[in-house]
């Protein structure tokens, strides 16, 4: 039986909560089939797409990941620190960027639809 939209995005924003990592849709989609072994990648991109409108979860454009938000979003800017030796992800408030940003981008007539900023490097962990 087919699942609906919201009880999907319920399903693949689980997985992602539930690890400490990025995870790419196929791995997302590996994990979803040991419940429905007939489950094709569609799905998954549809609930992804979602899921990161709603900004319940976030794409990780230099990995081509995902992963759950772990903070209120709405009106700021997610900085995701990460880190090139253990794969972790850190997500801080950029709510003091958000005007800089906006000054910067609004000068040019851009329309921005979607603000979040990737930084690469160590974690504390790592780097110790």
């Amino acid at each position: 039986m087919r699942k609906q939209a919201k009880v999907r995005q319920a399903d693949v924003l689980n997985i992602l909560a539930g690890r400490d990592k990025p995870m790419t849709a196929y791995e997302i989609l590996g994990l979803m089939k040991d419940d429905e072994p007939q489950l094709a990648p569609q799905p998954v991109y549809r609930a992804l797409g979602a899921l990161t409108e709603q900004g319940r979860a976030h794409r990780l454009e230099s990995l081509n990941a995902f992963i759950a938000c772990r903070c209120d979003n709405d009106s700021s800017v997610p900085v995701l620190a990460i880190c090139d030796e253990c794969g972790s992800v850190e997500e801080h408030d950029g709510a003091a960027l958000l005007p800089a940003v906006s000054d910067v981008i609004g000068a040019t007539g851009f329309a921005v639809r979607q603000h979040i900023v990737e930084v690469r490097g160590q974690c504390g962990t790592c780097a110790a």
